[in-house]
Order: C-alpha cells, then structure tokens, then sequence
C-alpha cells in the first residue's frame, strides 16, 4: 500500500493527515508514504519530524483582487503540477489524499490527470477555495461538517461524511497533565484559554483585564499566551500577585490532548482541529472565532457546535474583559450546565474519524 498526501499551510491541514498515517501504519505496517507540501508551510518542519518522507513544489494562493501576483500563481500552478507528475510517477501511489491548502491544488489535480485515484477532506463547514476547485476531479469528498455538504452539492455522490482522523487518535491519549505543574490545584474547576499555537492578542488582553475578578473565586484558569506574547502577559499577571493568584500563563503546551484532560472548560478560536478534540473527548467551551480568516469558516465552525448547545459564542467584537469573565463565571459555577454541553460536544464527536478515513481510503485504491 502506497499512500501519498498533501497539504499545509496550517496545522489544521498537516495534523489530520499525520493521524490517519499513523492509524494506517498501526493496520498496515509496511504501507509506504509521501508528503508533498511547500518549503514556505509548517509541513516543511512537521510533516519530517514525524518521520513521513516529504517533497516540496512551489505554489502560492490566488489574490482576490486583480494583481500581477496572480500571473505569478498561475505560472507555479503549471510548473507545481508538473513537477507533482514526476513525483506521482516515481513514488505510484495506490492513491492520492488532499488535506486542504492550495498545495493540493496542482498535487491532486496532477494525480486525477494521471488517473490515480484521490481525496480530498475538508475539515472546516465551509469548504475552501482549493477544494471546491477540486471536488470534479477526484474521487470522494471527505467531510468533518455536515454543514460542508452544502458546498458540494454538484458532487452530492462523492461525498461522504467521516469526521477528522484526529478525533480518533485524541481519544485514545487517556493520560492526563497534573495542573501543579502551573502552579494550580488539582480539585477546583479549571478554565484554559488560549488563542492557537501562537496566541491571540485581543484574547490574551482581555484575560488579563479580567483577571482581578478572579481573585477569590473557587475556581481557576490557565492561559497559553503564545511564545510572543508571553513575557509582556506575564509581567502584568505577575503584577496583580499576590491578590490574584489563580490565574497562570504558559508560553506553549506540547501535549493539548493531556492538558484537555485535566480541564472543565476551554474557551479558545474555532479551527476544525481543536473543534475535533473538543467534540472527541466532550468538552464544554466558549468559542472566539478569528475574523480573519477566509469566508470567516471558524465562525461557521462555531456555530455548529453552538447550534446543538455544544458551545457558546463571543465573537471578536464582542469580546472583552466583562464578556469573557461573564461567561467564564456562569459556567464554571454551573457544573449542571458544563456537564449538558459536553454530553452535547460528545455527540458531534467521531471516535472513530480515522477508520471511516481509512476506509474510503482502501476502497478507492486502485
């Protein structure tokens, strides 16, 4: 079994894709693989420090609006899908996976030419540019959101509905991170706030407004500041000490899915693969999505959840200090509504996204 992939840009893209690598290699130990990405994504890092085999083209996105950048665009989609045939020819991969991002625009698109088979997985409910380009060349269309299928309604009988291998793989981590290790307690009811892998200013700024009205409440919170913010939200939580003493701030956390064990709240951005291990393991949280990104998905992402009582919604606009504590208070003292909203969260989960994966995966093999 000769299994090729491609995606990137973000982690959203990468992660779901290394999942269902590993998932396959625990079935089919001697399956091989390639990843094709660019040297410019976190894949170029990612994709080789999990020990999958990696190639690069060069692409870019299309602007949208007129611009010689998009001669540009153009010019490397020729060149990329190209370069992505001989790649194809010299690897002959059973079949082709699309995880999102524009380099799998040419990569997918060179394997329909050559009439290998292939996937595309959309993981936001509101499919991307790339995508939709593809959908009539490949063979299945993957989706974690049913709200996605909207997207695809041309290609109705390619679609089918898998969820995000990642869910899969999240469940099985069963240890959990000793909050002692921030400074907390380990008995009283603990909010994590974060903003993605690098943090969110507008998010870190209006914890630490808020944090005074933590001090003296049965409960807690930990922020993951992102390694750029760090030392400036550190200093001023440093400064409400010792008043304040049960909110606490870590530049990164390596192992999310441990840490996610160990807390009863979460309130961070909407991306489809932090929704994915929210829904997976059953936890209640309160969504920020970013606006700025493409067709505002993380906001549809979050609607999704909030739409079957999974989530709750404090879009940018509206957040602040107040609005972000508000919400924090109501449901860290509520323990009755935290247990309803993840109960919720569990039933949009799909333990078992990577098998479904896998399972399209081998039926389309050629």
């Amino acid at each position: 079994m000769k299994i090729l992939l491609s995606g990137g840009g973000t982690g959203g893209h990468i992660y779901p894709a290394l999942a269902l690598v590993r998932r396959i290699k625990e079935q089919y130990p001697h399956a091989e693989f390639l990843y094709i990405g660019t040297d410019r994504g976190l894949e170029s890092k990612i994709v080789p420090k999990a020990g999958v085999p990696f190639q690069s083209v060069e692409i870019q996105g299309l602007r949208r609006s007129l611009s010689l950048d998009n001669l540009k665009t153009l010019f490397l989609m020729a060149t990329s899908i190209s370069k992505s045939k001989k790649i194809i020819k010299e690897f002959q991969p059973d079949v082709v996976v699309g995880t999102g991002g524009y380099v799998c625009a040419p990569v997918l698109y060179a394997a329909s030419r050559l009439g290998i088979p292939s996937i595309i997985h959309e993981q936001n409910s509101v499919a991307g540019v790339t995508n939709k380009f593809l959908a009539r060349y490949v063979d299945k269309i993957c989706l974690c959101f049913e709200d996605a299928r909207n997207d695809f309604q041309k290609y109705a009988d390619k679609v089918i509905y898998t969820g995000n291998p990642r869910a899969q793989e999240v469940v099985s981590i069963t240890e959990k991170t000793s909050l002692s290790n921030y400074q907390l307690k380990e008995d009283l009811p603990t909010v994590l706030i974060f903003g993605g892998s690098r943090g969110a200013e507008k998010i870190n700024q209006s914890l630490v407004d808020a944090a005074s009205s933590f001090a003296g409440k049965p409960y807690q919170a930990l922020l993951i500041t992102g390694d750029i913010h760090y030392e400036k939200i550190k200093k001023q939580i440093e400064a409400l000490v010792p008043a304040v003493t049960n909110v606490k701030v870590v530049p990164y956390v390596e192992q999310m899915p441990a840490l996610f064990n160990s807390i009863d709240l979460v309130a961070c951005r909407s991306g489809a693969t932090t929704l994915t291990e929210l829904t997976a393991l059953g936890i209640p949280s309160i969504l920020i999505p970013s606006p700025y990104v493409t067709n505002n998905h993380q906001l549809k992402n979050a609607q999704s959840l909030s739409k079957n009582s999974a989530a709750e919604i404090i879009e940018e606009v509206d957040l602040n200090e107040k609005s972000l504590f508000s919400l924090i208070d109501s449901l860290l003292t509520n323990p009755e509504k935290r247990n309803d909203m993840a109960e919720k969260a569990k039933e949009l989960g799909v333990p078992d996204a990577a098998d479904r994966l896998m399972d399209v995966v081998r039926s389309i093999m050629k």
